[in-house]
């Protein structure tokens, strides 16, 4: 059934990992930091501003949210039955229901519009503070690589979140979950590029946001496989006036929080940068950010794969061995310097304005069954090589 709920863009919801897959948040960081917000600068593009702060019923009360009974929810997914179940993690369980669009209740299984039913544990990390950050910001922001959420549910103990659904579920699962459908070279960039304008959407506007939770799992992607960004729980508004970043709390996933961040609690938009670079070493190796079953470097992507980024000769080793080859030698390399860029010193990091200028020129495979047939078209990389 086609979208109702007066979405700007096809298919968007959050599934973020599927049951069996480790809990998003079991090795979340947990560092106190210091004061409120130190000096800087900010800067601004978008018309969009978000009013800052708003109370719960600002937010509960925006026109872009619709609210959802408990037992219209409930039904919609079946009571919330493991049939239903399409993810889970540290906030709680995803589940899969249908909805008349035009009543909100609950509607036969195609027979009405398919939602994604985020139902968060009473006593989970996550939270009233984060699902309320998550209605907060979903509930204003608008762009076609962030994920639509449709409404919400607040009934005694229980927090519930709507969003559209999204078919192809998330970005994890593709590249780490047994059984699923291979990416090739062209579908990771695309995803990646698509990511990538999602972070560059949210640094750019008036008041710049800051994502904090970039990874994997946050990455959904729809029927054509577009990247949509979910589960803004972390979600947190960039510094303003003369500030140069926010001091918050710490927190995040391991080995893809940015090392300054961790060690200092001060909080940019070159954290997300760090983020993105972990993410797109994940689409380039095929290997989960951290690795259990590895021990030395390899138990770290970012460590076990800086020493090969900058070298076009080592950087096969590196690559996932899945694809066989099957991508331009030179839209690699210039993807693994991106990569390396994004995982420096905070200061040598390019803005995610420039990352999605290198991005969108990276050529793809031609039909190219082997190799040696690949043809790409030459780029000039606005980033320069500054590590």
């Amino acid at each position: 059934m086609g979208n109702c709920f007066g979405s700007r863009s096809k298919g968007n919801v959050p599934l973020t990992s599927q049951p069996n897959s480790a809990p998003l948040r079991s090795t979340q960081l947990l560092v106190q930091s210091s004061a409120a917000a130190v000096h800087g600068n900010s800067n601004g593009a978008k018309p969009e501003i978000l009013p800052t702060p708003r109370s719960e019923g600002d937010i509960l009360s925006s026109p872009h949210l619709k609210p959802f009974t408990f037992k219209d929810l409930r039904n919609a997914t079946k009571n919330f039955s493991h049939d239903s179940l399409i993810g889970q993690g540290g906030f709680g369980y995803v589940y899969k229901g249908w909805i008349d669009c035009r009543s909100l209740k609950a509607a036969k299984p195609a027979a009405g519009t398919a939602v994604a039913v985020k139902k968060l544990k009473p006593e989970g990390f996550q939270g009233h503070k984060e699902w309320l950050s998550e209605l907060n910001y979903l509930g204003q922001l608008h762009h076609p690589n962030l994920v639509k959420l449709t409404g919400y549910c607040l009934d005694g103990d229980n927090r519930l979140l709507v969003y559209e659904f999204m078919p192809n579920g998330s970005l994890e699962n593709h590249l780490f979950r047994k059984g699923t459908q291979l990416l090739p070279w062209a579908t990771r960039i695309k995803v990646a590029t698509g990511a990538a304008r999602g972070l560059n959407f949210l640094h750019d506007s008036n008041q710049q946001i800051i994502y904090r939770d970039f990874k994997a799992s946050n990455i959904l992607l729809d029927s054509e496989f577009n990247a949509k960004l979910s589960d803004f729980g972390l979600a947190k508004a960039g510094p303003t006036g003369d500030r140069s970043h926010v001091s918050t709390q710490v927190l995040g996933t391991q080995g893809y929080a940015a090392p300054e961040y961790i060690a200092t609690g001060r909080l940019t938009t070159r954290c997300d940068v760090y983020s993105f670079g972990v993410v797109l070493l994940e689409l380039l190796s095929g290997r989960n950010a951290v690795d259990k079953t590895k021990s030395g470097v390899e138990h770290n992507l970012v460590d076990w794969a800086r020493p090969y980024l900058g070298d076009r000769r080592k950087l096969f080793r590196i690559m996932d061995t899945r694809l066989e080859g099957q991508y331009p030698q030179r839209a690699a390399y210039t993807a693994a310097i991106l990569a390396l860029q994004c995982i420096s010193e905070a200061k040598f990091r390019p803005q995610m304005s420039e990352v999605l200028a290198t991005l969108e020129q990276l050529p793809v495979i031609r039909n190219s069954p082997s190799p040696s047939r690949l043809e790409a078209k030459p780029i000039s990389s606005p980033i320069r090589e500054r590590v």
